[in-house]
């Protein structure tokens, strides 16, 4: 079996689970009990903080534990959003791009349908990407509506000079793409939003442990991660949220994580995120290149031996670890049960909305027909994979075609 299904979840390191096993055990306490087994475990919980603050660059004050990364996403988006809006009536607009994950998206949709919000969909181009320009345009759209009646003509640079005159009260970019693996302008977006008084959060779940995640060089106020995409076990995911950033919270009780994410902490899962996320930005440079120049050989290969067949994402602007293609003429799960009975496990998309008969969001969203839509494939990659698994991949893949008929056998 070659797994080529990295982007949907991997296994646990062993690292992680022998760095986690002592606080399933001997060291079980609750880290909120004001006793030796109770403050083994608050020892625990506090220096895995400090382990992901170290690595992102924060304060370890400003890392929230949480289930995953769509509790990561619900809380940045809801969050923010509502606190923000209590404390300025006036922001009730949310900016979210059109290829977010589906935790973004249902999330600005509950403040759309629950409180009343406006959602603008910031939309993409053909390679998947967020151009700044557009993006700072939906801002300076919103500074200048409730600027030009009181102060009249402004300059739309979203320069300084208009912060605090947006009437948008977060805006939510994801860093790199799950499905086609573009690579967002983070820090021009955080930029823009920043000059127009818009805190801004990045889901950066795919993009850890393979693009740079220092939250102070990419200007976000926000930022998600989860702990099953980097070696640590399903259930287990990061907010970093900026110091000053208030958020609403979204599961309220004994007032854990700074007040924003109440519970019982999971020491154990998060000690194992601690040493995952650590692991793999150690190992980060060395892997990008290594497994980027495999993914380029790949994708040279597909296009060369299937005519026809459409790369999606952008060209050179994408995660090292994904190569998504449309093959026009056949149907996305065709393929994918042709490769799985050759042994090759992939996706169509993202693992969140697989079992739809809908088109991939994402796709539409650049442009992409439904019918062509319907035929993605996606194959993307961990640290593991060898240039011997590509080969064997993309001998299935032509294999695959010619057995349902797309191909004609030798080509």
């Amino acid at each position: 079996m070659i797994f080529l299904d990295a982007a949907a979840t991997g296994p646990v390191r062993r690292e992680a689970i022998e760095a986690m096993w002592p606080y399933l055990t001997g060291q079980f306490g609750n880290p909120s009990s004001h006793h030796g087994l109770g403050e083994s475990a608050a020892a625990g919980l506090r220096g895995a903080r400090e382990e992901v603050a170290g690595v992102l660059g924060c304060r370890p004050g400003e890392v929230i534990f949480t289930a995953g990364g769509t509790e990561a996403d619900n809380l940045a988006v809801k969050g923010i959003a509502l606190a923000r809006s209590s404390a300025e009536p006036g922001r009730r607009r949310v900016l979210i791009s059109a290829v977010e994950h589906p935790a973004v998206q249902e999330s600005a949709a509950y403040l759309q349908r629950r409180h009343g919000f406006d959602v603008d969909v910031v939309p993409v181009d053909a390679h998947g990407r967020v151009q700044p320009t557009v993006f700072a345009s939906l801002l300076e759209k919103a500074v200048l509506e409730k600027a030009a009646p009181e102060s009249g003509p402004v300059n739309p640079t979203g320069s300084a000079g208009l912060k605090g005159l947006s009437d948008v009260a977060m805006a939510s970019v994801m860093y790199a793409n799950n499905e086609v693996g573009t690579v967002q302008p983070i820090r021009e977006l955080a930029a823009a939003a920043k000059a127009a008084g818009v805190l801004f959060h990045t889901d950066a779940v795919q993009a850890a442990g393979w693009l740079p995640v220092k939250v102070a060089e990419l200007g976000v106020d926000a930022l998600s991660l989860s702990g099953h995409k980097l070696g640590a076990p399903k259930g287990s995911g990061v907010l970093y949220l900026r110091g000053n950033v208030p958020a609403e919270p979204v599961l309220h009780g004994g007032g854990q994580e700074r007040g924003a994410r109440s519970g019982t902490e999971n020491v154990a899962f998060a000690v194992a995120f601690a040493t995952a996320l650590r692991l793999v930005e150690l190992e980060r440079e060395t892997a990008a290149a290594r497994v980027g120049s495999l993914q380029k050989k790949f994708i040279t290969e597909i296009l060369r031996r299937i005519p026809g067949s459409r790369l999606t994402g952008h060209p050179t602007e994408r995660l090292p670890t994904v190569a998504s293609f449309c093959f026009p003429g056949t149907s996305g799960e065709s393929v994918l049960l042709e490769l799985e009975r050759r042994s090759i496990l992939c996706s169509s998309g993202s693992a969140c909305a697989a079992g739809s008969d809908e088109p991939s969001a994402v796709l539409t969203a650049m442009g992409v027909r439904r019918e062509v839509a319907q035929t993605a494939v996606r194959f993307s990659f961990s640290n593991s994979i060898t240039e011997a698994e590509l080969g064997t991949a993309a001998d299935a893949v032509v294999g695959s075609l010619e057995a349902i008929g797309r191909l004609q056998p030798g080509r």
